[in-house]
């Protein structure tokens, strides 16, 4: 099991970057039809759009906030799954 906690880690851990990337790119305003930079958003409006659906009270005078508890959430999965098993 131990491999197992340590791939379901790394997996969330480029993903919370990913994330973080895409909250960067939002300050910056990148071009919209670099292949990277669709991708970082394909990757994560998805996790964005339900997060913001469910928790619109994260969004506080245009202050989004949904980002960091994204990242609360996904850090206690590996945390939770790892303890079960």
């Amino acid at each position: 099991m131990g491999f197992f906690c340590f791939v379901i880690n790394q997996i969330i851990s480029i993903y919370i970057w990913i994330i973080i990337i895409a909250v960067l790119m939002t300050y910056f305003q990148p071009n919209r039809n670099n292949q990277i930079v669709q991708l970082i958003f394909r990757l994560t409006e998805p996790t964005f759009y339900y997060a913001r659906k469910y928790l619109s009270f994260l969004i506080v005078q245009g202050m989004d906030f949904t980002p960091i508890a994204i990242i609360f959430v996904l850090q206690l999965i590996p945390k939770l799954i790892c303890s079960i098993f």
